[in-house]
């Protein structure tokens, strides 16, 4: 028998340096474009360079004389054998959308989009062959303006006859969670305050750091695949639903994969051609996406327009909010894209009480890359919104913003709080979190700071941004998204196995890609079984060890699968129980499980849980009609979703002579519940704090008027370094949530949800004395200086007025 461990200490709470660091930094990593396979291939795709037009001829045959070239197929060759990419959010029951050809042979509708592909023995040589596959079009009419398309004067799918493909509508009035916006707006109108303003979201890329990668292996009687994906078992349900071949019958591994932020919350357009060459072939085969690639064909994120009314007495309690969203799909409704901005939805009116709440998105299509969730999906979006809008009000009032958001906030004591939305808060203490954020930020002395400079003139102004926000997260209440129309559920599942020499070995449908699932979910067994962290190992990513699960995606991963980890364990725990009593003769109502040991009450007998595990392995003496093993697993369906929460708070100084911008500090106090392991805890809020920050100053994808990407290397698209930023101040607050057992809310999209609107109101605030109550993200020196000069030069036309 193995001699049993001690744990100790307990593991939840405790910095634990992540188990799975010490593989990724040595370079023992599993990246997809690692796998070398017997006679493996590899493949180039050919991309259109037209934002749309049709296809009116494809010659291959330099390509195919190529050295080393094995093959060259294009769309009109595989027919339907390719599949389609899936669309699993159809908003509405009229949504118009396209066929998701992965490899269209008649007609291209974004730069970008693959009419050919390659197959060579190795990647240079088909890279080099994909040059020579000769493509000829007629170039259409594309349509790249958002505001454009919606007048579908341009279409991006002629034979659709229309951009617009859903609009989708909440309204508080008729859902019977508030009252009516319309006559909330008029009031404020006639006796109150109403503010109405148009927020740009610009497009951003996920810029992984890992490019896209697939192998697909069709030699054995499993067909496998390799992906560098989020969602391996939303994979290998796509193909099994798309291209005829039984779900039995196909296994998909995401080894580690290097990032994701949604961008890899896809069933790709490489992902389908991979498996359709490979099983043409017989052979096994490789595609990994160049940078450029990935740039130009990931999807993209964000991209909006929106137009937001807000009303309020004339006192500045809130009385009301109207949203209409304009929202990119791209060239095709992605997986999911359709619904990302309807998770928005309910978090526009955020932690404010509001009595009254419209919100109406309108999806169109444009001749760009599809858009889908990028790291918030839909809750960046409506949180920078609404605390743009909460300065708005502050500033008409004259008043502290903070002050303002207090008035208005839902008080620590009301949770549980149904919104206007008709989301339940169940728990949340704004007023903690923003006092220990003021108190660690210094702000009323820089508030001080401030006014001195702005009396004295200095050409370096002082900004002070705040944001107050809350985000829905662990998605989701499987019977939610079934009201939504969602095509699959929220739960996940778990299963826990103790082997026969007393470790542990536990299986996820959670699929990590930089998170720290092995570290803290080991740290979740460990102390429920009561085992040393090290004896436990985590397996996930792969369909044919973790069979069920619905992956990783929407800060989902701690608080249902971590959930799904508690109920098997405890189902372990159950089950050794039972044996503990038959091995000491007790019964089971006079035993305590402690530190992974039961013991006979008011006595020194005791029995270890991995000595039990032994016990049941050997099957000699178990109670009568037991099966030999503890083994257990569960699956995890959500009451309702988690609310984080959190007050961020950001100086900026502006040199208002060139536009410069400089962070001089950052402070982020969020409330996310019990913390399993605060060092992995605030890696996601630092990661997190970075890309927000990075929509706030640095990214923009842009197209021009043909359609063509133009910010497509990170020359053009900026990516933000650690000497771009500054150190951030992190704490927390802990209001525990009470709809699971550990108390925990999501963290891994809190810093990117928070810190956008936090920036932006920091650089408007400093240049407000100037006229400048805008500027449109990125708020580069070049935007900056153009709004000051903008301000200016209005001001004097006025004076001269």
């Amino acid at each position: 028998m193995t001699a049993t461990q001690e744990p100790t200490s307990p593991e939840i709470g405790r910095d634990r340096r992540r188990k799975e660091d010490q593989r990724l930094i040595t370079g023992r990593t599993r990246w997809t474009d690692n796998m070398k396979l017997p006679g493996m291939l590899h493949l180039a795709m050919v991309r259109s360079p037209f934002a749309h037009a049709t296809i009116t001829g494809i010659d291959t045959s330099e390509a195919k004389a190529a050295p080393n070239v094995v093959s060259v197929l294009t769309g009109a060759d595989f027919g339907e054998e390719l599949g389609a990419c899936i669309n699993a959010w159809p908003i509405t029951p009229d949504q118009v959308a396209p066929v998701h050809s992965p490899m269209p042979a008649d007609r291209v509708s974004f730069a970008g989009e693959i009419v050919a592909v390659v197959a060579a023995r190795s990647a240079a040589e088909a890279r080099d062959a994909a040059e020579l596959v000769d493509v000829e079009y007629d170039e259409l009419p594309a349509v790249v303006d958002l505001k454009q398309a919606e007048q579908d004067q341009v279409l991006a799918h002629p034979d659709l006859g229309t951009n617009k493909s859903a609009y989708w509508v909440f309204d508080s009035a008729e859902m019977g969670t508030g009252g009516d916006v319309k006559e909330a707006i008029e009031t404020a109108r006639t006796d109150g305050i109403l503010i109405e303003r148009e927020y740009r979201q610009q497009r951003l890329i996920p810029a992984f750091m890992e490019p896209r990668s697939v192998v697909v292996d069709p030699t054995g009687e499993q067909l496998t695949m390799w992906s560098a994906t989020q969602v391996p078992h939303i994979v290998r349900f796509a193909l099994a639903a798309t291209t005829g071949v039984p779900e039995s019958k196909i296994r998909v591994i995401a080894p580690d994969v290097g990032g994701g932020f949604g961008g890899k919350l896809q069933t790709t357009p490489e992902e389908w051609i991979a498996w359709a060459v490979g099983r043409r072939l017989g052979k096994p085969v490789k595609y990994t996406e160049t940078r450029s690639e990935s740039l130009v064909a990931a999807h993209h994120g964000r991209d909006q327009w929106q137009r937001l009314t807000l009303a309020a007495t004339k006192d500045g309690t809130v009385t009301g909010l109207n949203v209409e969203l304009l929202a990119n799909l791209g060239s095709h409704v992605a997986v999911v894209g359709g619904g990302v901005p309807v998770l928005g939805a309910f978090m526009f009116n955020a932690i404010y009480k509001f009595p009254a709440y419209r919100f109406g998105c309108q999806t169109v299509f444009t001749n760009t890359a599809w858009t889908d969730a990028y790291r918030g999906a839909g809750r960046p979006e409506a949180t920078f919104a609404i605390e743009r809008l909460m300065d708005e009000l502050a500033h008409e009032l004259g008043r502290d913003p903070i002050e303002v958001r207090e008035q208005n906030w839902i008080k620590h004591e009301e949770f549980p709080f149904t919104t206007v939305a008709g989301l339940e808060y169940d728990s949340g203490n704004y007023e903690a979190a923003t006092a220990r954020a003021k108190e660690m930020f210094g702000y009323d002395e820089l508030r001080a700071e401030q006014q001195r400079r702005r009396e004295s003139g200095d050409k370096v102004q002082l900004g002070i941004g705040v944001s107050t926000f809350t985000e829905m997260c662990g998605l989701a209440p499987s019977r939610v998204l079934g009201s939504l129309d969602y095509g699959a559920g929220g739960w996940e599942n778990a299963q826990v196995r103790m082997l026969a020499t007393g470790k542990v070995e536990v299986t996820t449908g959670a699929s990590a890609h930089g998170q720290g699932h092995e570290t803290a979910f080991s740290q979740i067994v460990a102390d429920r079984l009561g085992v040393p962290f090290e004896d436990v190992e985590i397996l996930h990513g792969d369909t044919q060890v973790a069979p069920k699960g619905l992956d990783t995606y929407g800060s989902r991963s701690l608080v249902v699968g971590g959930e799904a980890l508690v109920q098997a364990t405890d189902k372990v725990v159950a089950k050794a129980k039972r044996v503990a009593a038959h091995m000491l003769e007790a019964s089971e109502e006079d035993l305590e499980f402690t530190g992974g040991r039961f013991g006979v009450r008011g006595t020194d007998q005791g029995v270890a849980i991995q000595e039990i595990a032994t016990a049941v392995f050997a099957a000699h003496d178990l109670p009568e009609g037991m099966e030999p093993s503890l083994d257990a697993d569960a699956t995890y369906d959500p009451v309702n979703f988690s609310f984080p929460h959190g007050t961020h708070l950001c100086a900026m100084e502006i040199d208002t002579e060139t536009g410069r911008v400089d962070i001089r500090k950052y402070v982020c106090v969020d409330d996310i519940g019990n913390v399993i392991n605060p060092l992995i805890v605030a890696g996601q809020v630092h990661g997190g704090l970075v890309q927000g920050i990075a929509q706030a100053l640095w990214e923009e994808a842009v197209y021009d008027e043909g359609g063509t990407l133009v910010s497509g290397s990170f020359v053009d698209y900026l990516l933000p370094t650690a000497a771009d930023t500054v150190n951030f101040d992190i704490d927390h607050t802990t209001t525990p949530s009470t709809t699971n057992s550990l108390g925990t809310k999501g963290v891994g999209e809190a810093g990117t949800i928070a810190s956008t609107p936090a920036v932006v109101n920091a650089v408007v605030d400093a240049l407000r004395p100037m006229g400048v109550d805008d500027i449109t993200m990125p708020c580069t020196p070049d935007r900056v200086w153009r709004a000051i000069t903008e301000a200016q030069a209005s001001r004097t036309q006025e004076g001269q007025a």
